[in-house]
């Protein structure tokens, strides 16, 4: 089983295999349409396409996040029409194996890895560099349309989310250590490009989710993850840690580190600065 990362090899290898199933989370936060259009020009063979918006996200409110998280049920439903299934009990017999990818870095296909561990579905891999990796390699690509079966997906959703109410009670307290995904820039609040208040939520370390990769794209070693993380934590365990970026997205990129590094149990905050500034009473930093 593959439960964090899978090499173009092994990817490659399994291309034709009815046990797999390969997701193509593509995405453009400036111009959304542009994940569906590329892959209608060219993918993983057998890949479906998976929207970031449309799939494994909710609808915006504005004071939810950019992406907010659909519940349990809306995921399980979507999923299971894409033919991922998961019966009642953790005993029945395991799913497909998952692999997925977006155009590089992970920092989307890092998405749906968290939302279906956050389901109770832990046999999916993020492929190591993407579609850029699979074309520098000069991997097998296809432009056929692929249908899906559509499955039976049971939620078994698990404790991994902490909501803006868990994150206002414990700024203060060694409880919760958030740790912001956002670019250094953005976090002091220097730019914000894309939401409308710039800074940070008090007390937010950051590790943007591009250290986490090499120079060449793929993900560091797990020894140099673990490394990193440790020096930014201290003695901090990883259950206490809780991951935000800008709407819940890229910090899913750094739970994926961390498990990789196999410093597990570490949380997410779904709505994230999108949601946590969207309320002008809640507290705000920059610098």
């Amino acid at each position: 089983m593959f439960s964090t990362l899978i090499s173009t090899s092994q990817l490659a290898a399994h291309l034709d295999d009815p046990d797999w199933l390969i997701f193509d989370v593509r995405h453009d936060l400036a111009a959304p349409p542009w994940g569906r259009r590329v892959y209608d020009e060219s993918h993983i063979p057998h890949a479906l396409f998976v929207s970031l918006d449309n799939d494994l996200s909710a609808t915006p409110t504005g004071k939810n996040g950019r992406h907010p998280l659909p519940s349990p049920a809306q995921c399980a439903e979507r999923l299971a029409r894409f033919g991922v299934a998961q019966g009642k009990n953790p005993e029945n017999a395991p799913g497909k194996q998952i692999a997925a990818y977006d155009q590089g870095s992970g920092m989307f296909a890092a998405r749906l890895w968290w939302v279906l561990r956050w389901l109770g579905f832990d046999r999916c891999a993020v492929l190591d560099g993407g579609w850029a990796q699979w074309l520098a390699e000069g991997q097998p690509v296809s432009t056929a349309q692929e249908t899906p079966q559509p499955a039976s997906f049971v939620p078994r959703p698990q404790d991994l989310t902490v909501d803006a109410g868990e994150v206002l009670a414990n700024l203060s307290s060694p409880i919760l250590t958030l740790i912001d995904a956002r670019a250094a820039s953005r976090y002091r609040g220097e730019e914000e490009p894309i939401d409308p208040v710039g800074g940070h939520i008090p007390g937010a370390l950051n590790r943007p989710y591009t250290d986490n990769l090499s120079a060449g794209g793929t993900f560091k070693s797990a020894a140099q993850l673990r490394a990193e993380f440790n020096a930014l934590l201290g003695d901090t365990p990883a259950a206490r840690v809780v991951h935000q970026c800008g709407s819940g997205v890229t910090a899913c990129h750094n739970v994926l580190a961390m498990e990789i590094a196999g410093l597990t149990g570490s949380h997410l905050y779904p709505g994230s600065w999108s949601e946590w500034c969207s309320d002008p009473a809640r507290p705000m930093a920059k610098g």
